[in-house]
């Protein structure tokens, strides 16, 4: 505060720092000189500072000189204080002594009254106390009232032989009997309360038997009012649970009995079906009196109303689950699936329609929170029926990736076996034959395997060495794994006849089934999003919505399938195009047909060339209606763009051979200095390199001719405008020869 007040001289206007700087709190000599440093050199930072220093100190002698006189009489006016403040000491000391005797005798009252009030609230709570077991005693003495003036009928009634009392009775002595457990609960311990608990059990002995017999008396007369009267009378006396095992006992548990018969569901082709139809019977025919007091019912007139109970829940569905636990134990047994599968959605479909019978959604709620409830969905192993189908589906499909590549049954759109066998098993999965809600966590996953399986069952098959086919098998477009012997060999059957692994040849696979396996993994990446179609509906049924995860896993098997595809492309383009140049490189045949054979000249092409393009047409015309025309078209470009480049590699050789030849001859003529023009004469004076030229000229137009015939343009084809320039020239040079 001092500081506050306090203020500096005003300095020159000129000065290059702030005089309140000085007196602020968090004044720092480094930060203000290096802020001042920012405007001024330091040499005028020093003379400003000595300029205000010198105010300063001008300032403090005209405060010291204004106020002499007072700093002067500062040590007069203190002269004899010390003897007043002594005088003031004695009485001080005395007023503490009073103060301090005054606390005391505070405190002691304090303790006083602490002492008394203790005392107080332990007499209050004994009266309390006596006051509740005087409220037993009355309560008992004015049930027992009540029951003498009903007279000796009412009294021998406590000894379980006469009739039951009346329902308006009963109500009284239940309130009563309400009030003297709540004293009775509270006054626990007390000597005099275990003296009184014989007539208390009495007392409830007596009040249960009437409940119970009214109850049921009211139930077999279908007396509406004997029924509300019972039932209030047991919510008054907190019994409600005991009023519903009753209805349980005596009323529901007999029908139970009576409808689940073992022998009956056994002995008829719908008899478990028929069984819970009766089994809904019963509410709607045994039970309309209940729920319309309790206002289970639609019709339930909310003034009549008892609440508090929920006779479906605790009374019927528990004896129905006892029943067919105890009497109907076939029920879940999981050893036959397709039964099994049977018996559990007919099950879930009695549990539905009960829970329709439920008046509220508060009582579906507590049905599917009852013991019971949760006993009985655990009785069916479900994980054991997935075990037994997925056996059944593993077992069935690893049989079909055999070794040996069959072939697919008839009316099968794919052309093996092993992808039919897939597909159909990706379907049953999701089949209403298989499907049950509560596994399809389970066979989600199961259909991912079997796709991950199949992708690693294509790429074994793709590192398959092709085998060679004859003319008969290769006019086949199906697949004829088991009739022919070149495709796989069984590993068992060869250690049969003891022949060891290092004999046993590789398994191979034939060109058709090549084809084959390529044609069915594209079909199956076009039906992958049939998948999903066929999902959707079963995962809507449990209340998944998450469907892009399933579309994107999805999408992650497609693209691991996918990822096959070029090997098997490039497999299949190698064998073709090794196929087709088998005949082609019969190009270096040609020179010896012409060498000193006096042959014609030549006017069409080599057979060779027809022989070279078979398996084109032949994968043109036989699988146009298992392969697409985009992959049919991709797999002729790329199996003839290596045939051709091959091709003429084999006809520039040729070319190159015929002119060596021929270079080699006329030196030898200009040696001999013969006057013939050519080694051998032919018919028209064409030589035999010009003759060897002109056919293979042929043979390349005849070539491209065919490559157009199947549509595909041979301005695609590599290295086929360079074969078809090297036979032009060649082709030039011996019609000017000639001429």
């Amino acid at each position: 505060m001092e500081a506050k007040k306090m203020n500096l001289p005003r300095g020159p206007e000129n000065l290059c720092f702030d005089k309140d700087e000085f007196m602020k709190p968090d004044f720092d000599v480094d930060h203000f000189v290096s802020d001042c440093r920012k405007r001024v050199q330091l040499e005028e930072l020093r003379e400003d500072l000595e300029l205000y220093y010198k105010l300063l100190k001008t300032a403090m002698v005209e405060l010291i000189n204004k106020d002499y006189a007072d700093f002067v009489n500062l040590s007069t006016n203190l002269v004899g204080m010390d003897k007043a403040l002594n005088q003031l000491s004695v009485p001080l000391g005395q007023l503490r002594e009073e103060v301090m005797s005054l606390k005391s005798c505070v405190s002691e009252g304090i303790q006083a009254v602490d002492d008394r009030m203790t005392k107080q609230e332990d007499i209050r709570r004994k009266k309390v106390c006596v006051l509740r077991l005087i409220h037993v005693i009355q309560s008992v003495e004015k049930i027992e009232k009540i029951l003498h003036s009903q007279g000796t009928k009412e009294l021998s009634s406590l000894e379980g032989n006469s009739p039951l009392l009346t329902g308006q009775v009963l109500e009284r002595i239940a309130t009563e009997f309400n009030q003297l457990q709540f004293h009775a609960v509270q006054s626990k311990g007390t000597p005099l309360l275990d003296k009184v608990r014989p007539r208390i059990a009495g007392i409830t002995a007596m009040l249960q038997q009437s409940l119970e017999g009214l109850l049921l008396e009211g139930l077999q007369t279908s007396n509406v009012d004997i029924i509300r009267h019972c039932l209030r009378t047991y919510a008054t006396i907190d019994k409600t649970r005991d009023a519903e095992a009753l209805v349980g006992q005596v009323l529901v548990k007999p029908y139970i009995d009576e409808v689940i018969v073992e022998q009956y569901v056994q002995s008829h082709p719908n008899g478990l079906q028929a069984m819970y139809n009766k089994l809904l019977e019963f509410v709607p025919h045994h039970c309309r009196l209940l729920r319309e007091v309790t206002g289970g019912a639609i019709s339930s007139e909310k003034a009549d109303i008892v609440p508090g109970y929920d006779f479906l829940v605790n009374s019927v569905w528990p004896e129905i689950v006892h029943g067919l636990e105890e009497k109907l134990p076939s029920l879940f047994n999981p050893g036959n699936p397709d039964v099994f599968h049977e018996k559990y959605t007919t099950s879930m479909d009695f549990v539905r329609k009960f829970e329709r019978q439920c008046g509220s959604q508060a009582s579906v709620k507590r049905l599917r929170s009852h013991p019971s409830y949760h006993s009985f969905n655990n009785k069916w192993n479900l994980p054991v029926y997935f075990q037994i189908r997925f056996r059944e589906i593993a077992g069935a499909l690893e049989e079909a990736l055999s070794d040996t590549l069959e072939e697919a049954p008839a009316g099968s759109s794919y052309c093996l076996l092993a992808t039919h066998m897939v597909w159909m098993s990706l379907q049953k999965c999701w089949s209403d034959q298989m499907f049950l809600p509560l596994l399809a966590h389970r066979l989600w996953k199961l259909s991912l395997q079997i796709l991950a399986r199949y992708s690693v069952f294509i790429g074994e098959v793709s590192v398959r060495p092709i085998s060679c086919e004859n003319t008969k098998e290769s006019k086949k477009f199906v697949p004829v794994g088991r009739k022919e012997s070149s495709v796989s060999l069984n590993p068992g059957e060869d250690q049969g006849h003891g022949s060891s692994p290092e004999s046993q040849p590789l398994l191979s696979i034939s060109s058709t089934q090549l084809v084959c396996v390529a044609a069915d993994l594209d079909k199956l990446q076009d039906q992958i999003l049939d998948i999903l179609e066929m999902i959707k509906p079963k995962l809507e049924m449990i209340g998944f919505k998450n469907v892009s995860c399933i579309a994107g896993a999805l999408e992650d098997s497609k693209a691991s399938l996918s990822a096959c595809m070029p090997t098997l492309n490039n497999r299949i383009i190698q064998d073709l195009s090794e196929s087709s140049f088998a005949y082609l490189k019969s190009a270096l045949e040609v020179p010896r047909l012409y060498r000193r054979t006096n042959k014609e000249v030549p006017t069409k092409a080599s057979p060779y060339v027809d022989s070279a393009l078979k398996p084109f047409y032949r994968l043109q015309n036989e699988y146009k209606d298992i392969l697409k025309q985009p992959m049919i078209h991709q797999w002729l470009e790329s199996a003839l763009s290596e045939s051709t480049q091959k091709y003429y590699e084999t006809v520039s050789d040729v070319l190159s051979s015929v002119k060596k030849m021929e270079e080699s001859l006329k030196r030898l003529k200009q040696a001999r200095r013969t006057a013939a023009s050519n080694p051998v004469g032919t018919n028209g004076g064409m030589s035999d390199d010009n003759k060897i030229r002109l056919q293979l000229a042929l043979d390349v137009e005849y070539f491209g001719e065919q490559i157009r015939k199947m549509g595909v343009e041979t301005s695609s084809i590599q290295s086929f405008s360079a074969l078809t320039e090297l036979v032009l020239t060649a082709k030039d040079q011996a019609t000017a020869e000639q001429s």
